[in-house]
């Protein structure tokens, strides 16, 4: 009974998880836009939201391993594809925390990336 609480529980708190991770990318989703229509990115924003969208796909896998757990449909090969995916998940995360403490490390908070783009009728050359 109070493993049946626990995993209620886990699967509650992932839930809060994807959608406050969600929310926060769904808030910033006018600077992304603005800053790659503008061509001008700032790498500490571009991580920030790499690590979130690699840590909102790795709690989607975590729901999924821990109801497939609760409710029974586990079989070897729902397992092989649910850890493949919490490895490329894990390693998308690590790749994004890596990205911040770099920057945190060197203090390069004010890099921005310069993206190549098409020319358009409003540009000003």
């Amino acid at each position: 009974m109070l493993l049946h609480i626990i995993d209620v529980a886990l699967l509650i708190v992932y839930a809060v998880i994807i959608t406050t991770a969600t929310y926060i990318i769904a808030a910033h989703r006018k600077y992304f836009h603005e800053r790659f229509r503008t061509g001008v990115v700032s790498a500490f924003m571009l991580a920030m939201l790499f690590f979130l969208a690699a840590y909102d796909v790795k709690m989607v896998v975590a729901i999924w391993i821990r109801a497939s757990e609760v409710f029974g449909f586990r079989t070897h090969e729902v397992q092989f594809l649910q850890l493949l995916s919490w490895l490329i998940a894990t390693s998308g995360t690590a790749v994004g925390l890596l990205l911040l403490a770099y920057q945190t490390k060197t203090k390069k908070y004010d890099l921005y990336l310069f993206l190549r783009r098409k020319m358009r009728k409003d540009d000003v050359q």
